[in-house]
């Protein structure tokens, strides 16, 4: 997936917000590239976490995990679980970016906590602790959102830090934090967003953003290639065509 995106390639993926690894495994047969472990707003544990990450692989699709905050302690016990990324929220100031690859990477690049027995590390097997830490810190994606006010200030400062491989911006918060909630084709927010990933594209950086079909679509025409919709709103879209073709 990362190579994916780092070579101009869209991905695509669905976000899950509910524990359950057979959802996970559905979505890689169906042909998706990523999953999005949505510990931000869900109800999924670290436990769920791994059992969805282990359905992932088996499926081969790319895990990333959104966690509740950019906390050290949080993304770290997110990695450990064997997530390929983590989403971060809320990211603000180039400050803010930079911890969260911190978090993410283990030295030179961060100082993320260093354990062989977890299951990202395949428990102290077949690799070596140095090979390993050499392996996550080439492999591994750190994706920061952009959905505040504040953040799209500061969005030329934030596309500076090294180490984040996609800059995503969340229509939702961002709405809302420009005075308009629920209402991303407000013209305000609309405008903000363009803003955001002109700036990205013209740095030559990854852009990264979420919706239904339509949206990818207005996305994708705008060089967005990290994308990915809702379990909700793929079901409801399914649902809507099928009912419709029944009930004729």
């Amino acid at each position: 997936m990362k190579d994916k995106l780092l070579s101009g390639e869209p991905a695509f993926g669905v976000s899950v917000m509910f524990p359950s690894p057979h959802i996970v495994d559905i979505v890689g047969r169906l042909g998706f590239d990523w999953i999005l472990i949505d510990c931000e707003h869900g109800s999924i544990s670290l436990e769920s976490v791994e059992l969805m990450v282990m359905a992932a692989e088996t499926a081969g699709v790319t895990p990333i995990a959104r966690p509740s905050a950019n906390s050290f302690e949080l993304i770290g016990q997110l990695m450990d679980r064997g997530v390929m990324g983590v989403q971060v929220p809320h990211v603000n100031t180039a400050e803010d970016a930079q911890r969260a690859v911190e978090a993410v990477k283990y030295h030179p690049i961060g100082d993320r906590g260093l354990a062989a027995g977890v299951r990202s590390a395949s428990y102290g097997y077949g690799l070596s602790m140095s090979e390993y830490a050499e392996q996550s810190n080439r492999e591994t994606l750190v994706c920061v959102q952009l959905e505040e006010g504040e953040a799209v200030k500061n969005v030329d400062q934030i596309v500076g830090v090294e180490g984040v491989d996609v800059f995503f911006v969340g229509p939702s918060d961002l709405s809302q934090s420009l005075g308009y909630p629920g209402r991303p084709d407000a013209p305000e927010v609309r405008e903000a967003m363009d803003t955001v990933f002109a700036t990205i594209a013209a740095t030559g950086r990854v852009s990264g953003s979420a919706g239904n079909s339509d949206a990818t679509r207005r996305y994708l025409a705008q060089g967005v290639t990290y994308l990915y919709t809702h379990l909700t709103t793929l079901l409801g879209s399914a649902a809507g065509t099928f009912l419709g073709e029944v009930n004729r």
